[in-house]
């Protein structure tokens, strides 16, 4: 049995770090946060100027990093962050489907409320730097939709991919989290 692969999909403020958290904390899953390990970098890095401007980081960047953190982590694992582009999503499935069981979780969420969770999370002291710019906030929200959504669309479909769109529109982060769980299963 291959171990599975979940991708945490979805747009800013939907609560893929959080769930992941949850996710692994119940399961034992590894993880790897691709913002983290990109935000880790030193300040003046070409990547950190990239992500600082509200950009995404280009492919041949991230290819490497995720292959290695993908070889450094085993059993059943979680992608945070990776893939947000349809060639960043072959990448992946080409490399890995064989190796792993590669589940998409789309966590399904309007734009005005991942707009009023980054708030929030700004209002309660956790957002991030990127989050506290309102014109950052929308090159990456406009990026969402016009780049990363034809990657989830693709993954919709691939062969291969178990794809569960998931609604977690709910204030209820407990009730949004079981949703989540019940999609894995």
């Amino acid at each position: 049995m291959k171990p599975k692969m979940i991708l945490m999909m979805g747009g800013q403020g939907v609560g893929k770090g959080t769930h992941a958290r949850r996710l692994i904390a119940r399961y034992g899953y590894g993880y790897i946060e691709t913002g983290a390990i990109l935000r880790s970098l030193p300040p003046e890095s070409p990547v950190a100027q990239i992500m600082a401007r509200g950009e995404l980081v280009p492919d041949n960047e991230l290819f490497g990093v995720i292959d290695d953190a993908i070889k450094n982590t085993s059993g059943d694992i979680i992608l945070d962050g990776f893939p947000r582009t349809l060639p960043q999503a072959g990448w992946l499935i080409k490399n890995y489907a064989d190796r792993f069981d590669i589940r998409v979780i789309y966590m399904n969420v309007p734009e005005e409320i991942m707009l009023a969770r980054i708030e929030k999370r700004i209002r309660e002291g956790g957002g991030r730097a990127d989050d506290a710019d309102s014109a950052i906030v929308r090159r990456r929200l406009d990026s969402f939709w016009r780049i990363t959504m034809p990657a989830i669309e693709w993954l919709r479909t691939a062969p291969g991919v178990n794809f569960a769109d998931v609604d977690v529109t709910d204030e209820n982060p407990d009730i949004n989290f079981e949703r989540i769980s019940a999609a894995l299963n």
